[in-house]
């Protein structure tokens, strides 16, 4: 049992505002993924509910604490979803910072087809969507930008195609995507299946070195069990878009795990030094893909290092 019910929350959910008002179901939803943070931070005002975005209905989430010093907007990875992020947002409102994320399309309570999308240029107009309602929502500024992996991919596609922001503070990129490992076999598989089938059957993998989270993803009821070859097929068309991209003359903080087996971090380090101004990178021993939900003597080092670069 699951303790909610995802089809009904997403139903129940009204656009996001200042006013906004939580369905009951909210509470029970975060209580299952443990981010009920307004419970245990005192004075944080809580809010999810959706915007519209293209054809999609994307969920957002705020949490605003008083006297808020900024903001951090975070973008989750592939598979993922708002539920997962729990140290994140727990980390960054002890910084006292606001947060603000959301559901990327096909994923969590958003709408979308399964795991998938058109372009990755889609991702851009949710990002965009982000900086709005921070935007409406008067979220304090400076507004900093997180990305685990995909969301990673989104954030430095925004930085190098992208004007950014005045109220654009620091970018943070956890484990980011220029291309996943083996993406030739990947790439080569993709054009031989394209043809027959719409998607393949998911395969899990022991991306943390926390195995209560290994074992949570596999039971979690949100996570999509196939891999959609239309997600390949952006991402395919995404790649040399970045790898084509001018350089920028921002330095994002970039954290990565040297046991990654997700990403081909070694090939999108080189790329992310190339296009970037001196980024800051710390290099983790032993430390696998999802960064967001490691074991606590990980993520303290790289919460420990994303503080001292934002102070």
């Amino acid at each position: 049992m699951t303790g909610f019910d995802p089809q009904a929350l997403r139903h129940s959910l009204s656009v996001l505002d200042a006013h906004s008002v939580d369905p009951e179901l909210a509470n029970t939803w975060r209580r299952f993924y443990q981010i009920d943070f307004a419970q245990q931070h005192a004075d944080v005002e809580c809010r999810l509910g959706v915007v519209e975005v293209g054809s999609y209905r994307i969920a957002m989430q705020v949490w605003r604490p008083p006297q808020a010093l900024a903001t951090l907007i975070v973008l989750h990875g592939y598979y993922d979803h708002m539920g997962l992020y729990g140290h994140v947002y727990d980390w960054a409102l002890k910084q006292g910072y606001a947060v603000l994320c959301c559901d990327l399309p096909g994923h969590g309570l958003s709408s979308g087809a399964i795991a998938s999308i058109n372009s990755f240029q889609e991702y851009q107009q949710v990002l965009q969507a982000l900086l709005s309602k921070a935007g409406q929502l008067q979220l304090p500024k400076p507004w900093h930008l997180l990305g685990q992996s995909t969301g990673g991919a989104i954030a430095l596609d925004y930085l190098l195609a992208q004007q950014p922001l005045t109220e654009f503070g620091q970018t943070i990129l956890l484990a980011p995507l220029v291309r996943p490992r083996a993406w030739q076999q990947s790439k080569l598989l993709y054009q031989l299946l394209k043809p027959f089938r719409s998607s393949v059957p998911r395969r899990f993998s022991d991306n943390s070195n926390d195995p209560a989270f290994v074992e949570f993803v596999r039971n979690d009821p949100l996570q999509a069990q196939v891999l959609p070859t239309a997600w390949v097929g952006a991402l395919a068309q995404w790649i040399p878009h970045i790898e084509q991209a001018k350089r920028s003359q921002r330095s994002p903080i970039i954290v990565q795990g040297d046991a990654d087996m997700t990403v081909d971090w070694q090939y999108n380090l080189n790329v992310l030094t190339e296009k970037f101004s001196e980024p800051r990178i710390l290099l983790l021993p032993e430390a696998r893909h999802h960064l967001v939900n490691e074991q606590q003597s990980i993520r303290e080092q790289y919460f420990k290092f994303i503080g001292e670069q934002l102070n």
